[in-house]
């Protein structure tokens, strides 16, 4: 199956991939290294949808290739570098009006409830019986 890059244009592609950290194959051999290309739609396809690694389509490798590929790439500081690449191109594209910005977030319910290290006192009186207090 052909890779879908099509979140990447080629000519994004071609002024980030300089940022890329080159890969020299172990003298031990070892499997052939997903495409960086491929990897890097996966990682984007990923932030862009906000799903779980391993839900990302076999078309970008494997979720678990292109998390380990983030993690080396964050570590390697290579995502600062891209994401400034990344505002020129779509700034030479469309223009970005970065006066006004929008910033979007979820809240999601404590696992188990959380844990508290102090008691929490009520916000006000209730005449309900309270097996806390």
């Amino acid at each position: 199956m052909q890779a879908n890059y099509s979140d990447v244009p080629d000519e994004l592609w071609d002024r980030v991939k300089q940022w890329i950290p080159l890969w020299r194959r172990s003298p031990r051999g070892g499997p052939h290294r997903l495409d960086d290309r491929k990897a890097f739609a996966g990682i984007v396809y990923r932030l862009r949808t906000g799903c779980q690694w391993d839900a990302i389509p076999r078309e970008f490798g494997s979720g678990s290739t292109c998390y380990r590929r983030f993690v080396e790439w964050t570590n390697a500081e290579v995502f600062e570098k891209i994401h400034a690449e990344a505002l020129c191109y779509y700034h030479e594209k469309c223009g970005l009006d970065l006066e006004w910005a929008s910033l979007d977030s979820a809240s999601v319910k404590a696992p188990k409830g959380g844990t508290s290290r102090v008691p929490i006192p009520p916000i006000a009186e209730n005449s309900a019986a309270s097996a806390t207090f």
